[in-house]
C-alpha cells in the first residue's frame, strides 16, 4: 500500500555513511551500519531526541534533485528537536517539506525492507522524484516506512 502525504521538515541527527550503489557496494556496506549502530547502542546516545522511532536517512546525493546514481549519505539516527549540540561522531540533517510516497512496509519485519526498497525502484511513479531525501521510518510500535520525495 502506498500513499502520497505532505511531511513537515525534520531535524535527524544520527550516524552517517557515505556510500554509493554502484557495484552492488551498498549492499555489502548498510548490513554491517545497521550492526553497529544497534551494537553500539547509537540510539541512546544521541540528546534530545523526540522519541525512540528510528530514522534511515538517504540523503546528500551526489546528482541531487536528478537521481540517486553515484554517491550519497544514509544517516541512522533519530528525529531531534535542536541540532546545536551534536555529539562528537554524529551528524544532522533535515529532512525537508515536501510532498512524499509513502511505502508500507509489514509492521514487525525490518527485514522486509531491502525487498520493499526493490519494489520501489521498479514502480512507476505518477510524479517526479525529487532526489533530496528519503527515508525509513522505524516506530517503536514496529510500524515500518519508506517515505521518497517527490514534486
Amino acid at each position: 500500500m502506498e500513499t502520497l502525504t505532505e511531511i513537515s521538515s525534520k531535524k535527524i541527527v544520527g550516524v552517517e555513511l557515505r556510500t554509493t550503489s554502484d557495484n552492488g557496494v551498498a549492499f555489502d556496506e548498510i548490513p554491517p551500519f545497521w550492526q553497529k549502530f544497534f551494537k553500539e547502542s547509537i540510539l541512546e546516545k544521541i540528546p534530545n531526541k523526540l522519541s525512540k522511532d528510528i530514522f534511515a536517512v538517504y540523503t546528500n546525493f551526489e546528482n541531487e534533485g536528478k537521481n540517486n546514481e553515484g554517491q550519497y549519505s544514509l544517516i541512522i539516527g533519530a528525529s531531534v528537536e535542536l541540532t546545536q549540540s551534536v555529539p562528537d561522531g554524529f551528524v544532522s540533517t533535515v529532512v525537508p517539506n515536501s510532498t512524499y510516497q509513502v511505502f508500507n512496509v509489514e509492521t514487525g519485519h525490518p527485514e522486509k525492507v531491502g525487498n520493499k526498497w526493490q519494489e520501489i525502484w521498479k514502480h512507476k511513479f505518477n510524479k517526479k522524484r525529487t532526489f533530496l531525501s528519503e527515508y525509513e521510518h522505524y516506530k517503536e510500535s514496529g510500524e515500518i516506512n519508506i517515505y521518497i520525495g517527490v514534486h
